[in-house]
């Protein structure tokens, strides 16, 4: 009995761990946190309206015998000098993104997602690229640097450097290509193609029109200048990630950060890809996955010219001929993280891991296989909620043996509670006399004490996938259910407190409790109603008797699709209860009255 009530503690509190950490430490950091950047964001548009700041050069990854690419003049392919601000742009436009490429230092670094926007109903569309200018400056960027002397690092193209294009728009249909020559007569090409989605592909060539073989060593990186505002919770990875030699690596902002990264460590790595995610979002370089490459890394840089994180590769050096050429590929993945499309991209250029991309954790073998019969449902149905219920009824049919044996020992257990009383009375005084008294009448009566915490073993990773599910994938984002839960991605905007939205205001969030997490909370209290009463003392009954209400405070800002999918399976969980245990105690009954006869 010990036992049970050790694993049953443990369980609830883990769980009052997992969402008070999101209710009390993660929200109001969240909220906090989106203050500031609201006050970042007016102070950086007031600068811009009094004249924004020119970019800084950015640096390439470098290796020991690498040559900087910053400063020098920003040069045109025929010489002239020029500033970033008037380098001019080419536009970027397909079914998914809208946006440009500066024909400063080559950066794509202005992209926004077409069919995304930043809030329900409205018309601003997400920006997932910005400027390098901006201070928080989102962008990628292609190179080379120098191996040796066999050219000079201001024969090189550089973060300032105005390339020329001839292509004024890049679509799926018209590539862009950008080109820049030295005074030596070398030919720097970047020519890039963009999908009917998100995927870039970039082609770096290098034309040595001189009499001598040239080497260098083509790179990527993107740059993000400042932290962007997070969930903040455990389950979910944002930030820096990769794969390197068949590995995924996750690297939060916050590691990288007080690790002081302030020097390039060199990683190789045979393909693989590195990039940046948000929750929903991310950008992602992918090299050739034959090649080996000299560096792959994420890092972070804290100085005031080049500071923010970093996510790069450094290919081997290449050696150019004289009168020769050379090229290297390269895909640049930016856009929304649809489960469909990374999967196809995998598929369709062999990207190692991609799928890891989306933060499916630890219970993979679940959350992969839940997504796809939630999604499934979903194209059967035309609505997302209905699909999640479909989905939990199907779960429960898969448990309904286990759950069954389960509450027919709960059912067994409730009917020998005055027996069960009347031994704690009068063994009240000697518990070890009271715990072999116990175990002989559960071996008499077949009871398994145990029965009782095996719905609540099973059901937790079945939970916390299915909360994964729901949480990591964009997949929910803004989708309707039916009344007025129009994004199921978001917490139940309608609470009792100002009567349903009837009185004009709008309650702190701290108590502001929706109407599905009160049914959760009122389906939580019928369920501990119908459970058998464990041998507990005063303190545990006390903590169990307050989770229905402290479990409503906390799903009050979990999103409204896992507060359904949680108030839907204790209902259906109570109702296979009620009706075992009725008719347990049915069967119970007449077998006695047989006896009796």
């Amino acid at each position: 009995m010990g036992e049970n009530k050790n694993i049953v503690l443990a369980l609830v509190l883990s769980a009052i761990i997992l969402f008070g950490y999101q209710y009390f430490i993660a929200g109001p950091r969240i909220d906090a946190q989106r203050q500031y950047d609201a006050q970042l964001a007016e102070q950086a548009r007031l600068e811009e309206e009094s004249g924004a700041p020119q970019a800084e050069a950015d640096d390439a990854p470098s290796l020991p015998l690498a040559v900087s690419v910053d400063g020098g003049n920003a040069q045109s392919s025929g010489g002239s000098v020029n500033t970033y601000a008037n380098a001019g742009s080419v536009s970027v436009e397909n079914s998914e993104l809208t946006g440009s490429i500066s024909l400063g230092g080559a950066r794509i670094d202005n992209l926004f997602l077409s069919n995304h926007s930043v809030e329900l109903d409205s018309e601003e569309k997400v920006q997932l690229l910005v400027p390098a200018n901006e201070e928080n400056g989102y962008f990628v960027r292609f190179g080379w640097t120098a191996v040796d002397t066999s050219i000079a690092a201001d024969d090189l193209p550089k973060a300032t450097t105005i390339w020329a294009s001839n292509d004024t728009s890049l679509t799926p249909t018209s590539p862009a290509t950008l080109r820049w020559a030295n005074i030596s007569g070398v030919e720097f090409f970047i020519k890039i193609e963009l999908d009917e989605q998100f995927m870039f592909t970039v082609t770096q060539t290098v034309n040595n029109t001189t009499g001598n073989p040239i080497r260098v060593r083509p790179y990527g990186f993107i740059d993000r200048k400042q932290e962007p505002t997070t969930d903040g919770l455990f389950v979910l990875h944002e930030g820096p990630i990769g794969v390197f030699d068949d590995t995924l690596e996750e690297k939060s902002y916050e590691n990288l950060r007080d690790a002081d990264n302030t020097k390039f460590e060199s990683t190789t790595s045979t393909g693989g890809w590195m990039g940046i995610t948000d929750k929903y979002w991310m950008t992602v370089l992918i090299p050739d996955q034959q090649k080996q490459l000299a560096v792959a890394n994420l890092s972070y840089k804290n100085n005031s010219a080049n500071g923010g994180y970093r996510a790069s590769y450094l290919e081997q050096a290449a050696t150019v001929p004289a009168n020769g050429s050379f090229e290297t590929r390269t895909q640049l993945y930016a856009g929304a993280k649809i489960v469909g499309t990374i999967d196809d991209y995998q598929a369709q250029y062999d990207i190692k891991l991609f799928d890891r991309s989306i933060d499916w954790g630890w219970l993979y073998f679940l959350t992969k296989p839940f997504f796809a019969g939630i999604h499934f449902l979903f194209g059967l149905t035309g609505n997302f909620g209905i699909a999640i219920l479909l989905f939990t009824v199907a779960v429960k049919l898969v448990l309904f043996p286990l759950a069954n044996k389960s509450y027919v020992s709960m059912s067994h257990m409730k009917d020998a509670q005055p027996k069960m009383k009347a031994m704690q009375e009068r063994y009240k005084d000697d518990r070890q006399k009271l715990q072999q008294e116990m175990m002989a009448f559960y071996k008499k009566e077949k009871i398994n004490p145990l029965a009782g915490c095996l719905p609540i073993v099973i059901q937790m990773p079945i939970f916390f996938a299915l909360y994964k599910v729901l949480y990591v994938t964009i997949e929910m984002r803004h989708q309707p259910f039916f009344g007025w839960i129009q994004d199921l991605s978001v917490a139940d905007p309608v609470t009792p407190l100002n009567l349903f939205g009837l009185l004009p205001f709008d309650p702190p969030a701290v108590i502001a409790i929706g109407i599905w997490p009160v049914l959760m909370g009122i389906t939580m209290w019928l369920q501990q109603k119908l459970n058998p009463q464990t041998n507990m003392d005063p303190t545990q009954q006390k903590i169990m008797s307050f989770l229905p209400i402290i479990f409503t405070f906390i799903m009050a800002r979990f999103s409204a699709g896992l507060v359904i999918y949680w108030t839907w399976n204790q209902t259906l969980s109570i109702a296979q209860q009620w009706y075992i245990m009725r008719k347990e105690s049915a069967r119970r009954a007449a077998k006695k009255a047989e006896a009796k006869s």
